[in-house]
């Protein structure tokens, strides 16, 4: 403290850190409350019917809740983890998802996919640990090349090769779902990242012909040997998928039938809806309906107007969540965030796509409302991140302030 012509300088310190987004927590927050009660709403009819789940209505949602509260755990300490600690943590984050992608092909098929590992009681999904781990392994990666990137020798095609050998491994499970939605958003951070355009256009093409490619050679292949019961099974189940989407009644009783029954969960609800817990899609007709096709029952049980209030609250939580990223004067934080927020936001378009015949069906959850364990705790572990970056772009800008108090001792002396 120093004393100059009566007024006295006192010199205060500010925490090194600023405060999270408290709009981008308390969106968080509200979106999964509300998919826990959706969770309860969807399935409480059919646990309680069913000897399966032990006649027991709260049997998905007792499994949620743990979820919940381990999340919002793990969403609480990385908030206070400097963002930054995952560019140096990106390789061994991204070491264990390979070795995680690779074990899961060698279990048991469930539902069609090798996409689930157990430990105890618990199934865990390493896809989802996968669309993390490449954003921060493409973010660090990027950051780390800066204008390199636009080389396609040294800059370039290392970045895809990495791309590719992720979604390469998911699509051996097979799950096409999750396999786009990873591409999509890695594309997104290179694109923010600085690539040329023309070099991610040739990659379209070329991502189109090798596809082309290797299911025109599957064909031949089997066309010249004995046809297998499982490659009959897999042709008619791609054929079907297509025939769905064009036309989901040609089918109605088989292929088509998914999608029938959610439009008509849609169409049922109306302006206002039939109620909460008044869906009779989820009684059995709709499969699944507190995982892929949830929004479905939201849509019948609120109606128009509670979906329309529902997908704005959802759009302004990630308008939120890239404008924190494009605030981070950190070219890994940006990238960061634009790729998580970019990840949600993709995903959601799939799953609400697909239950509302936008795009064709694939299987995917809505992220923080759909039941999943896997799903949730990723989720809110990138939500943990981006509340980290928030902290740091809501920094104060100066480290130290000077407070000057006047003081009278001048006064009182004359």
């Amino acid at each position: 403290m120093s004393s100059v012509k009566g007024k006295t300088t006192k010199k205060v310190s500010l925490p090194k850190r600023g405060t999270p987004d408290f709009q981008l927590l308390i969106l968080t927050l509200l979106l999964v409350g509300f998919g826990l009660v959706m969770v309860f709403s969807t399935s409480s009819s059919l646990t309680l019917a069913s000897q399966k789940f032990g006649n027991d209505s709260l049997y998905f949602v007792k499994k949620q809740v743990v979820f919940v509260i381990l999340g919002t755990i793990v969403m609480f300490t990385v908030m206070n983890i400097h963002y930054s600690k995952f560019k140096k943590w990106y390789v061994p984050i991204f070491i264990l998802t390979l070795i995680l992608l690779l074990v899961v092909a060698f279990t048991e098929r469930i539902n069609g996919a090798k996409s689930w590992l157990s430990i105890g009681k618990l199934g865990i999904q390493p896809t989802e640990l996968a669309k993390l781990s490449i954003i921060l392994y493409l973010s660090a990666l990027i950051s780390k090349k800066g204008e390199r990137l636009r080389d396609l020798r040294t800059g370039y095609i290392p970045v895809m090769v990495i791309v590719g050998i992720v979604a390469g491994l998911i699509m051996m499970q097979p799950d096409l779902g999750s396999c786009l939605i990873l591409v999509a958003t890695s594309g997104l951070v290179i694109y923010a990242g600085g690539a040329s355009m023309k070099h991610i256009l040739g990659s379209i093409a070329l991502l189109v012909l090798g596809v082309g490619l290797v299911m025109g050679a599957k064909t031949a292949i089997d066309s010249l040997s004995p046809p297998t019961s499982e490659n009959i099974a897999a042709n008619d189940y791609r054929k079907d998928r297509i025939s769905a989407f064009l036309d989901p009644a040609q089918d109605a009783s088989d292929s088509g039938y998914n999608i029938l029954q959610s439009l008509i969960a849609l169409g049922e609800g109306g302006t206002t809806g039939s109620g909460f817990g008044q869906s009779v899609q989820k009684l059995h007709y709709l499969p699944y309906p507190y995982t892929d096709f949830i929004f479905a029952i939201i849509g019948e049980e609120l109606g128009f107007v509670g979906t329309s209030i529902f997908l704005l609250l959802y759009l302004y939580f990630i308008w939120r969540g890239i404008l924190i990223a494009l605030r981070c004067t950190d070219p890994f934080g940006t990238l960061v965030g634009i790729g998580v927020m970019g990840l949600i936001a993709i995903q959601a378009f799939v799953n609400i796509g697909g239950v509302t015949k936008t795009i064709p069906l694939t299987g995917v959850t809505l992220p923080f409302i759909s039941y999943g364990g896997s799903s949730l705790l990723v989720s809110m572990l990138c939500m943990g991140i981006m509340l980290s970056i928030s902290r740091e772009t809501n920094r104060p800008a100066k480290e130290e302030v000077t407070k000057s108090v006047t003081t009278v001792r001048g006064v009182r002396a004359r």
